[in-house]
């Protein structure tokens, strides 16, 4: 099973002067997890597999399945608001809206106090990069 790593580097040509703080990468490990966990990590690689060629990146469903294990949150025990009229909104319900929010950013949030992902970053900031320079 693939398992993020993240923040590690003992490697000697590998420089940092921050301890590799935000680095990440990812390690196969074929006996890490249980055999649903590996079967449920099987089930997103086909997914991603199947749906390649529409959707590019992963959606970081591997990260947030580990992040999940690694740091179980109490999200699901706050009710899911389905507000249809703007008069359903009430103070209870932006509440748990945003409690459950936090809870879940605060999931995938490594101990170093980055947020990981699937991030192709040269090709979403170079369009306002070359937009503001004009």
């Amino acid at each position: 099973m693939w398992k993020l790593k993240l923040s590690e580097g003992n490697d000697p040509w590998l420089k940092s002067v921050n301890n590799h703080v935000g680095r990440q990468f990812w390690e196969f490990d074929p006996q890490l997890g249980t055999p649903e966990e590996r079967a449920q990590v099987e089930n997103y690689q086909n997914e991603f597999t199947k749906n390649r060629f529409q959707m590019k990146h992963s959606s970081d469903l591997l990260m947030r399945f580990q992040f999940a294990r690694e740091n179980p949150s109490e999200m699901k025990k706050l009710p899911v608001a389905k507000v249809k009229r703007e008069e359903e909104i009430t103070v209870e319900v932006v509440d748990n809206t945003l409690r459950r929010t936090l809870r879940f950013f605060s999931t995938l949030q490594t101990e170093d106090g980055f947020w990981p992902g699937d991030y192709g970053g040269p090709m979403f900031l170079l369009p306002g990069l070359v937009g503001s320079s004009s």
